[in-house]
């Protein structure tokens, strides 16, 4: 066998080597699946009951509610409003929003337009958000004539907020678009915001990563690494949820741009914590909410298409029952 050396890199190449399958994601991960949160602990049920009549009687009914999971087939902006009237807060807000690049779900609007309408519902987000609460925004990249081919939108509204930007997390995925005259993009970002800089949720036991090279190492006669594993830090290797034959996720849906669960079910551990209010605007195929209900939280997610909300119920039903079947 042929190997050449390429000494800049101090890499060998192996004409003859071949990739490793591709992994897609399952179902749901087993964490999330064997969580031990009991959905009908009387005091979730309790808040539940309190945020679903609370919610009714200023929204009207809810698409679905069920075993702490309200979903709203309504548009974000216009419901935030309303709840801030009432004084409903979320310890915890993640979404994705359209990219604003003529997805099938979304109005397509003029840079300076998809910029104002952002800041709006930012604004929204911050006034329902608790004292001590978390934001965390995905946003991938979207082209700008003369300027740039793929522009992160994160660059875009950073600072378009009240709150305070306390990290930028990068999702690496393995998956992506192909490019012939450019790096094939195979990431996004994460910007994680915070209401009060001083004061915030960050369980850090709950998502540390176990996979450590050394986890007997030493230094002075004491582990270097926590034994429940090292801090996953700000760039996480998570695969996309796939399609295609033989490399389909099993979680996979209908929609377009979908969280895999891995991912969503971190950033509840880490920013919120049981019984807890979580919101996503955006909602989608229900990842956010799924996470959230399986890690013993309450949802509430707005979604503008009544397509995805029936997908979303139907996708929730469908984890219920795989989590029940792990149990029985």
């Amino acid at each position: 066998m042929e190997k050449l050396l390429f000494p800049e890199v101090n890499t060998i190449y192996d004409p003859n080597w071949i990739a490793p399958e591709h992994k897609p994601t399952t179902l749901a991960p087993i964490q999330l699946l064997e969580s031990s949160f009991d959905l009908n602990c009387p005091e979730f049920n309790r808040i539940y009951t309190q945020t679903l009549k609370n919610l009714t009687g200023i929204l009207g009914k809810p698409f679905f509610a069920e075993n702490g999971f309200i979903l709203f087939n309504r548009d974000c902006l216009s419901s935030l409003q309303k709840l801030k009237t009432i004084g409903v807060k979320f310890n915890l807000t993640l979404t994705s929003p359209p990219y604003n690049i003529g997805k099938e779900y979304e109005e397509n609007r003029s840079l300076e337009g998809y910029i104002d309408w952002c800041e709006e519902w930012i604004e929204a987000i911050y006034d329902t958000a608790t004292s001590d609460g978390s934001f965390w925004l995905n946003l991938g990249y979207l082209a700008i004539p003369t300027v740039g081919k793929a522009v992160p939108i994160a660059y875009l509204l950073w600072n378009k907020s009240d709150f305070f930007l306390h990290q930028e997390i990068v999702w690496h995925y393995g998956a992506g678009v192909s490019s012939k005259k450019s790096f094939s993009p195979r990431n996004e970002k994460w910007l994680y915001y915070v209401k009060d800089e001083n004061k915030y949720a960050f369980n850090l036991d709950a998502v540390r990563d176990p996979d450590v090279k050394y986890p007997n190492q030493k230094k002075h006669g004491k582990f270097r690494c926590n034994p429940l594993g090292k801090n996953p830090s700000d760039v996480w290797i998570i695969p996309k949820v796939t399609s295609g034959d033989k490399r389909s996720s099993k979680e996979r849906t209908d929609h377009p741009a979908q969280f895999p669960l891995k991912l969503v079910d971190r950033i509840v551990k880490v920013s919120s914590d049981p019984l807890n209010l979580i919101l996503d605007p955006f909602c989608g195929s229900g990842s956010a909410g799924i996470a959230a209900v399986g890690n013993g939280r309450i949802f509430v997610g707005f979604e503008i298409r009544k397509d995805y909300c029936e997908m979303t119920a139907e996708r929730f039903h469908d984890f219920l029952t795989e989590k029940q079947s792990i149990f029985s």
